[in-house]
């Protein structure tokens, strides 16, 4: 039976009154225990996570400790924990959205022996609070009073260990019942996990950072910043337009001046402006932290300031137009994460106390500001890659306060940088837990996977009916998609995409469904990737491998014979059984009528010769009809508008020893259009379909029109080469490029389309009830509904798509709908999260490959090596330099033409450059270098020069590639090299060549490569060859393009 009680709040509005609201609030006799020794579990309900039942005690956090000692209760080796609901609220009133949430994944976690217990809704348990009590001693009271109810629930069989930092609680409550002990958490660490060394040195680490901020509180009386502007002033601030609210945004290349706060919904709305607002200097930024949610005050027109347009952080002021400029005056929302760390050398360190030491240490990420930290390893730690996480940053401290979490791994060591890149993008690599994987369907010789007799019966059955097979990169192991067409009896066509049944074994709120929504999609880096799910379904039982049956979800279309018009469509689960496992190269080679490739098709190697002619024939129509119909669906698309963009991504080829054998930029082929074109067919019906049927909660992905002035840069460059850019509509953009073609060098169309590239936004998930329908448009596909379907195995995005489509098909036939949907309030919450994770999963794909570009470089002396000097186009301007971009190595960065000591770059008649007084003259579209001599040279956008390549390092950062113009004429190669270059834009078979392995610090790892395949399975994480598709995310704009890094 419920009791009813009366709950009060006070709540604040946007005017700043507060308000006293009464709500109802009920009394169960029962809520789960989740405890494997609860006497009536049918009554309790203890159907979810149960707590572990060999452990020695139960440990029950107060609210402060769950508050300051979170990252020390998610280590797996503390078990047996139970958080009470007061003291979860405690978090999320009082350390924000960001910090519960962690609590709440950690809750969800199968591999975290820990469970919530909703003390405030149990009749035993609840305890109002009393008139004239904090709200600190009701809570410390609430969860006592609940960790003795659930000590004699057990039947007083497992004691109870609560712990808190309030010394009034532990003498009042020590000794007060038997069986439940009340204690410090030092003292807890300390008596039960003596041993635990890691969590004693966090312990340490925050309580000295808590002593430490305490201390300067004391005696620090003169501020280095204003103090923030109060909750409810902001709130009525933003509400009047006095204040605009958005996310800071720091220029990384000048980190310490410039950063731009990009509008968030109604404020870029209300406040009339188009642009971002800059915030100049560290003093108007105010504490904020690259990613934080803040509030903005608008400064007098006459203290604008422009964007600095010159390379560098350190190369003077060339500001461009003002535009609107701002302080910030609150921050809403603090977006701080974990942060990558270099201690300073030996000689920088200097003490600051008589106990520890404070130490000033550089983040990783040049956008944020140096963090103080106290610790005594400051000289064990200068030699490594170290995380911190920041506690405050005080209105009288220059820096933010942090303390030391772990060490990652040394400077310059590969697995440490990796580690580095994983954790700067919030990427969690740990193995999936014996929980999720008991989930997991058995494949093996003895006991190998099969279709049911069941899943028979409920579908269709293509088996025999079909030619199904796929193309996918070489080596891929994760086949989410396989293709089929065929001519019907009534003459017309039949073409089928058949993608991954993932979610047949995936059920919803299962351990395995709660992961991958964590994850939210593969990370692909250069040399390895980290699955979304478990390798036995995305590299086996779920992945659409050839001569198998499996279970997928099919799309198959009626077509017109002659005009491929669509007549129908049927949507359903189907059983496959792919007949070939094409690579794109061989497709490619099939489609263009060389078939010598045949015999490196494992398919057809044992087959005789009359089969094989067979059955070859039949493939070759196949991939020829699937060609034409491609052919049809994108000029159909072109017609609308649609825009093919260009993207730079390099292929890093390693050796069996890890070493780098090569790098490559990817090219296209026409076979990855074809494919590409029937994934986005299928994606554009299932977005119809699902948003038919739900048109409230549909899962879509839209791509909002650019800003006009981004193109801004795109106009003037195609301007210099006599092409007019029109950038009014998709349609008119993509027929302008296609018009802007130089005969003498295709280089230039390449470049201005990945300009277009950059100025566009990027593609974004959404919930179909959080926007209006005319804002559901894809203006790079130039298709009116879009979304994910064809990627379940990587995207967790194409699981909530699938269960949606199953729904769809259940809705249509009049059947129950099994599938858990979510909501529209949900679904936007989640959507929000995977945008977040894609953005992530794209950094760490470009850090990645960067990181391997320095170590491909790194040892090869850039005076003497061949390799180090290739042909650059110049496709931007500055101040003082260029940008350039180099086709050999798909690699953009900028070249200095003023260098640091003040002199500028000469030319001789040879070509042949060299650095000499003088001054430098920036022009819309060329820039000319004049020495004190009266000697000049002129470098035009397009201009092709002579690049020297070599690897900047740095300490505390990545390093970065170095590019010096060494001859303003292009760079002549030998006539082979010459042939291999130019063959290199046009066709990928002329590729591959030797080139000298990494550095040779990294041959010291062959060592551990038996360690890392070990760790590989135990993380049960795959590695493979860096061979994944590029194409999609090129197709939906989601990349980042690599010079964004220049402070464009």
């Amino acid at each position: 039976m419920l009791q009813k009680r009366e709950k009060v709040l006070l709540l604040r509005t946007f005017q700043g009154r507060t308000l006293r609201i009464v709500r109802e609030h009920y009394l169960r006799p029962s809520v789960p225990c989740n405890s494997p020794l609860c006497p009536q579990p049918a009554v309790c309900r203890n159907d979810g996570k149960l707590l572990s039942s060999d452990v020695t005690h139960y440990m029950i956090p107060d609210w402060k400790v769950v508050q300051d000692y979170l990252e020390i209760l998610e280590f797996p080796e503390l078990k047996g924990i139970i958080f009470m609901q007061t003291a979860c609220q405690a978090v999320q009133h009082q350390r924000g959205r960001r910090q519960y949430n962690k609590l709440r994944n950690l809750l969800k976690d199968a591999r975290h022996d820990c469970v919530l217990f909703a003390n405030e809704f149990q009749q035993s348990c609840y305890l109002p609070r009393e008139r004239g009590e904090s709200m600190e001693k009701w809570q410390s009271r609430s969860i006592y009073n609940a960790a003795t109810w659930y000590y004699h629930h057990c039947q007083d069989r497992m004691p109870i260990v609560m712990v808190t930092e309030d010394e009034e609680a532990i003498q009042q409550y020590g000794s007060e019942t038997e069986g439940v002990f009340v204690i410090s958490f030092k003292n807890y660490l300390d008596n039960f996990w003596p041993d635990l060394k890691a969590t004693h040195e966090l312990c340490e680490s925050i309580l000295q950072s808590r002593r430490e901020r305490e201390n300067e509180s004391q005696e620090s009386h003169g501020k280095e910043y204003p103090e923030h502007l109060p909750l409810e002033v902001l709130e009525a601030g933003i509400k009047s337009g006095r204040y605009i609210q958005g996310t800071l945004n720091v220029n990384k290349h000048r980190a310490q001046i410039e950063a731009f706060v990009r509008l968030q919904g109604a404020s870029s709305k209300d406040s009339g402006l188009v642009s971002d607002i800059l915030i100049h200097g560290m003093k108007a930024r105010n504490r904020s932290i690259h990613g934080d949610v803040v509030v903005v005050e608008l400064l007098p027109k006459n203290e604008w300031k422009g964007r600095t347009t010159a390379l560098g952080e350190n190369d003077g002021e060339s500001p461009s137009e003002p535009m609107p400029t701002g302080r910030v005056v609150g921050i809403l929302q603090k977006n701080w994460r974990d942060y990558v760390v270099t201690f300073p050398s030996k000689e920088e360190v200097q003490s600051q106390g008589k106990n520890a030491r404070k130490i000033l240490v550089t983040p990783w990420d040049y956008r944020i500001p140096k963090i103080r930290i106290s610790t005594q390893q400051a000289e064990a730690l200068q030699d490594f890659r170290v995380v911190v996480r920041i506690d405050s940053w005080e209105s009288t401290s220059m820096y933010p306060s942090g303390h030391f979490v772990r060490v990652l791994g040394r400077i310059g060591d590969l697995e440490g940088e990796i580690a580095t890149i994983l954790v700067e993008n919030s990427i969690s690599v740990v193995p999936f837990s014996e929980a999720q994987m008991c989930e997991m369907p058995v494949n093996t010789t003895e006991n190998p996977w099969k279709v049911s007799s069941e899943e028979e019966r409920e579908r269709k059955d293509l088996r025999k009916t079909h030619l199904v097979f796929s193309i996918d990169p070489r080596g891929c192991e994760d086949v989410d998609d396989t293709l089929s067409v065929r001519a019907l009896d009534n003459g017309n066509l039949e073409l089928g995409v058949h993608i991954a049944d993932v979610t047949h074994f995936v059920t919803s709120h299962s351990y395995i469904d709660i992961e991958a929504r964590t994850r939210a999609t593969t990370y692909y880096l250069a040399d390895r990737r980290y699955d979304m799910l478990p390798s036995i379904l995305s590299a086996d039982v779920c992945s659409l491998l050839g001569g198998v049956d499996r279970y997928a979800v099919s799309i198959m279309w009626e077509l017109d014979k002659t005009s491929y018009e669509i007549k129908k469509v049927w949507y359903g689960r189907t059983i496959i059984r792919s007949a070939y496992k094409l690579f794109y190269e061989a497709a490619q080679e099939l489609l263009d009528g060389n078939v010598d490739i045949v015999d490196d098709i494992p398919e057809f190697r044992d087959m005789d010769e009359k089969s094989r002619q067979a059955k070859l024939e039949e493939l070759l129509w196949a991939i020829g009809k699937l060609t034409d119909i491609a052919r049809h669906i994108r000029a159909k698309r072109d017609r609308c508008g649609a825009l093919g963009l260009e993207g730079v991504e390099v292929c890093i080829q390693l050796d069996e020893k890890k070493n780098i054998h090569d790098l490559i930029p990817k090219q296209p082929l026409e076979v990855h259009e074809t494919v590409a074109e029937c994934m986005i067919l299928a994606n554009h019906w299932v977005a119809k379909k699902i948003y038919e049927s739900f048109p409230r909660q549909a899962l879509l992905r839209r791509h909002p029109p650019p800003h006009q002035e981004f193109f801004s840069e795109l106009r003037e460059c195609a301007k210099a080469k006599g092409f007019f850019i029109d950038t009014r509509s998709n349609k008119a953009l993509a027929d302008s490029l296609d018009n802007a073609n130089d005969p003498n060098d295709p280089i230039v169309n390449w470049l201005l389309r990945s300009m277009a590239t950059q100025a566009m936004s990027n593609a974004l998930y959404f919930s179909t009830g959080s926007c209006a329908e005319e804002e559901f448009h894809h203006y790079g596909l130039a298709l009116d509904k879009y979304t994910h379907f064809t990627s379940p195995i990587r995207r967790y995005s194409d699981i909530i798509v699938h269960r949606l489509l199953m729904a769809a098909i259940s809705k249509d036939k009049k059947m129950e709908i099994k599938e858990n949907l979510f909501s529209n309030k949900d679904l936007e919450e989640l959507c929000r999260y995977i945008n977040n994770r894609n953005r992530a999963a794209q950094h760490s794909q470009k850090q990645s490959t960067e990181l391997f570009q320095c170590m491909y470089f790194k040892d090869k002396d850039p005076e003497t090596e061949e390799r180090c000097i290739a042909d650059g186009v110049i496709y931007s301007i500055r101040t003082n330099g260029v940008l350039v971009f180099i086709p050999r190595f798909g690699i953009k960065g900028a070249a200095y033409l003023k260098n640091k000591d003040g002199l500028v770059i000469s030319c001789s008649p040879d070509g042949h450059s060299e650095w000499k007084p003088g001054s430098l003259q920036r022009f819309q579209n060329k820039i000319t270098s004049t020495t004190t001599g009266g000697e000049s040279v002129t470098f035009h956008l397009f201009d092709h020069v002579t690049v020297r390549i070599s690897v900047q390092a740095s300490r505390c950062h990545s390093d970065t590639i170095r590019l010096e113009i060494i001859s303003n004429k292009p760079y002549m190669m030998p006539d082979t090299e010459l042939f291999q270059q130019s063959s290199l834009l046009l066709k990928s078979d002329l590729v591959k060549e030797v080139t000298r392995s990494m550095e040779e610090a990294q041959l010291a790892q062959e060592v551990k490569v038996n360690v890392i395949e070990k760790d590989y399975q135990k993380y049960c994480q795959t590695k493979g060859r860096s061979l994944y598709t590029l194409l999609e995310e090129i197709r939906d704009l989601a990349l980042l393009d690599v010079s964004n890094s220049y402070g464009i």
